[in-house]
C-alpha cells in the first residue's frame, strides 16, 4: 500500500484502515464525508477556527464562478502541465479553484494534493473537486514526506521556505503566484491616497529564481461582483461604507487583474 501521509503528531507513516488513517503510535485521523481528512490536531490549532473563514470563502466561490481569473487558472494549469510532474501539492489551496483545474491538466498518472487550515474552505473543495486529495492541515508542517513533490504551490499564500524546500524533491520546482505590479490598482484609488505598485516576490532562502511571466487583463467586472473580489483581498478591511456606496454608482468597473507566476528551484 502506498503511503501518501505522514502523521502531524509524530511523522510516521499514516496507512488507511476502513475511513480512517492510523499510524504506529496509534494516532487516528478520520476521512469526513466529503472525501477530505483532518490532519490538523486539536493541540496544534492557534484558534478555534483558524483559517478563512465560511464569509471569506463564500466570498471567494461566488467570485470564482464567474470567468475573470480563469485566465490565470488556465496559465498555471497549462504550465504544470507542460512538466508533466508525477506529484504536486498546493499549500494553501482554499477552495480548491486552482488544485482541480491542475489536477484535470494532468489527468490520472499524476497525483495532486491540497491543503489547508481553513476547514471550512477543503470541506467545500472536497464536497466539489472530486479527483485531488484534500486535507485540513498546516502548511508551515504539511504531513507528507522529504521529497514528496516535484511541484509546490503557493497561490496567493505565505511561502514557508524551509518547509518547501523539505517537501521538494532535488529537481523540484516551487511556484508562486502573487499580485502583479498593476493588480487591482483601479479598487486600490478607492482607498488610498498614493497608490503603491505590488513588488515581486522576494526568492524564498534556499532557492533561485529560474524564471518569472507576468500575465495581465482589464476587466469589466459587475458591482455586485466586485464587491466579493473586495471580500477576498487583504485591503478589504479598508473599503468604508463611503467606498462601496460610490462604487455602487456604477453597474461595471474596468478593474486591471495582474498576476506574477514566479518558478525557483532549490540551490
Amino acid at each position: 500500500m502506498t503511503v501518501e501521509y505522514r502523521c502531524p503528531i509524530c511523522s510516521e507513516p499514516l496507512t488507511r484502515n476502513g475511513n480512517s488513517l492510523g499510524c504506529a503510535n496509534r494516532h487516528q485521523f478520520d476521512f469526513a464525508k466529503e472525501g477530505y481528512v483532518n490532519l490538523l490536531p486539536v493541540q496544534f490549532k492557534r484558534s478555534k477556527q483558524p483559517g478563512d473563514n465560511l464569509d471569506m470563502v463564500q466570498a471567494r466561490r461566488a467570485f470564482f464562478a464567474t470567468s475573470h481569473y480563469q485566465f490565470l487558472q488556465q496559465s498555471l494549469a497549462d504550465l504544470i502541465a507542460y512538466k508533466s510532474p508525477n506529484t504536486v501539492i498546493d499549500l494553501g489551496c482554499g477552495e480548491g479553484f486552482y488544485t482541480h483545474a491542475v489536477a484535470n491538466a494532468l489527468g490520472t498518472n499524476s497525483h495532486v494534493y491540497g491543503l489547508d487550515i481553513s476547514k471550512p474552505a477543503i470541506k467545500y473543495a472536497a464536497k466539489r473537486y472530486a479527483q485531488p486529495k484534500f486535507s485540513v492541515a498546516s502548511s508551515k508542517d504539511a504531513p507528507f514526506n522529504n521529497g514528496f513533490a516535484d511541484i509546490v504551490l503557493s497561490i496567493f499564500a505565505p511561502v514557508f521556505a524551509t518547509e518547501s524546500a523539505r517537501l521538494l524533491d532535488e529537481q523540484g520546482t516551487l511556484i508562486v503566484v502573487s499580485p502583479g505590479p498593476n493588480h487591482l490598482y483601479e479598487l486600490k484609488q478607492q482607498i488610498y491616497e498614493n497608490v503603491h505598485l505590488h513588488d515581486a516576490p522576494e526568492c524564498p532562502e534556499g532557492f533561485n529564481q529560474v524564471e518569472q511571466n507576468l500575465i495581465q487583463e482589464v476587466h469589466s467586472i459587475e458591482t455586485d461582483v466586485i464587491f466579493h473580489l473586495i471580500k477576498m483581498t487583504p485591503f478589504a478591511w479598508k473599503f468604508k461604507p463611503s467606498h462601496f456606496e460610490d462604487l455602487s454608482k456604477q453597474t461595471h468597473h474596468d478593474v486591471t487583474l495582474s498576476f506574477l507566476i514566479t518558478q525557483f528551484k532549490k540551490n
